[in-house]
């Protein structure tokens, strides 16, 4: 409302039926995440906000690193 953009324009903009779009704004958990993206793609690039979020999540990297895998090598067999 506020960039004063009609839902029509906004769903079509997201590549979404305005049905989905009302999905969004009620908050329904059944979205899927790259609809939310596409919605704040759509509001004139909001997605980018998301990479801010992401870019310094130093929890959340410390997190994957610990759950990389290490290759491990097997035992060499004696001949």
């Amino acid at each position: 409302m506020r960039r004063d953009l009609t839902s029509e324009l906004v769903a079509e903009r997201a590549g979404i039926s305005r049905s989905s779009l009302w999905k969004v704004g009620s908050g329904n958990p059944a979205v899927a995440m790259g609809i939310y993206a596409a919605v704040l793609h759509a509001l004139n690039d909001m997605d980018k906000d998301l990479l801010l979020i992401a870019k310094d999540d130093e929890l959340g990297r410390h997190l994957q690193d610990m759950n990389l895998m290490t290759r491990k090598r097997a035992s060499r067999r004696k001949a």
